[in-house]
């Protein structure tokens, strides 16, 4: 093995059934350039650009599950039967070029951009009626029923197998940020007094029958991801977890679902997740107290973590979280948004080439 993190980090990896060209991952970024809801042969050619640069696992942008609610922004694509055979299209694409791609599954939950949902009669699904919180907007979202929280799980499902049968290699369900998964978690914006709100048991219940479907769905070996966060959107200092032991009573029933590696979303990789603890990071702990692989991400590549970055920042603090075992894979943002070829370039020693981020380069697919 080499003695240089770097290289270790650049090489290849063995997670969760998984044979990667390296440990980088390719962050889900939402681009909002599908106006079918479908990949076309751009958003083809943008992941495979990646994957032929040495990205190991690319994670495709937030992609709505087959339920009308789930939506919110226009431009985002859908995983239904008439998008399996464009996400085929980049699947077999992104695989040609070595690298391995999963499917994240999005429900937006009660956020509506007004006048910019795929159906404005379709209102914000939430747990609870007073979930806009997250929205800002003056209007309450809709509590769901539970016939309707069954129907969204059913849709999960549905749309995890649907993306084995467009060829992802894994599926990753997002639970953070304060979207649908999140809101009942979080106890802001789960306000139910029923089965799905109130304890933790309770506020756990989607996210665990979510799995569960998704686990029964796609079979016992089919990697499933879970994407998860403190912060939220509206709140970058919110909190699901106050300790380590909360961090272990949140995770537990989510892990025994059916989980096959864990995505713990941060602002900043390295920042420790309960400093009163030590240094651990948030990744670092997830993966002390679960036993799964772990998935950082967090301002990896960017020279000022957090606002508008170059994109060729230093990789110290990443290599130290790596080099600590506090993870086993790392996700690259905006860093891989702003260079296609930012892998290569590492592993090449030509960090000093890097094209720096922009924040005009989102709304465009190179």
């Amino acid at each position: 093995m080499s003695a240089d993190p770097l290289s270790r980090l650049l090489g290849p990896a063995s997670v969760a059934g998984m044979t990667l060209q390296s440990h980088i991952v390719m962050a889900p970024m939402s681009r909002y350039n599908c106006p079918d809801g479908a990949p076309h042969d751009g958003v083809v050619a943008y992941y495979t650009r990646r994957a032929a640069a040495g990205v190991g696992l690319i994670l495709s942008e937030g992609t709505y599950i087959p339920h009308p609610s789930a939506a919110s922004y226009e431009g985002v694509p859908w995983i239904t039967d008439s998008s399996v055979e464009s996400w085929a299209k980049v699947t077999a694409s992104v695989q040609a070029a070595g690298g391995c791609m999963g499917l994240q599954l999005w429900h937006t939950g009660s956020f509506r951009v007004r006048g910019m949902a795929p159906d404005p009669m379709v209102p914000g699904f939430g747990p609870s009626a007073n979930t806009n919180a997250f929205t800002g907007h003056a209007e309450a979202s809709h509590a769901m029923t539970i016939a309707e929280i069954s129907a969204v799980v059913a849709a999960y499902a549905r749309g995890a197998r649907l993306a084995q049968q467009a060829g992802f290699d894994a599926v990753e369900i997002h639970a953070a940020h304060g979207y649908l998964i999140d809101e009942f978690l979080w106890p802001a914006t789960n306000r139910r007094s029923d089965a799905y709100g109130g304890s933790l048991a309770n506020r756990q219940r989607l996210a665990v029958e979510v799995i569960s479907a998704i686990r029964a769905e796609v079979g016992s070996d089919f990697p499933v991801i879970l994407r998860f966060s403190q912060w939220k959107q509206q709140d970058y200092t919110a909190s699901l977890a106050q300790s380590p032991q909360e961090l272990a009573d949140l995770l537990g029933p989510l892990v025994d679902a059916g989980l096959s590696l864990l995505h713990p979303s941060t602002r900043r990789l390295a920042e420790p997740a309960f400093p009163e603890q030590g240094p651990r990071t948030l990744a670092g702990w997830t993966r002390k107290l679960t036993g799964l692989p772990v998935i950082a991400v967090g301002s990896v590549g960017l020279d000022r973590p957090g606002l508008r970055a170059a994109g060729t920042g230093p990789l110290d603090d990443t290599l130290a979280v790596f080099e600590r075992g506090e993870c086993d894979l790392v996700a690259v943002g905006r860093a891989l948004i702003a260079d296609a070829d930012w892998v290569a370039r590492h592993r090449a020693g030509q960090s000093a080439a890097l094209r720096a981020y922009d924040r005009a380069m989102l709304d465009r697919l190179e």
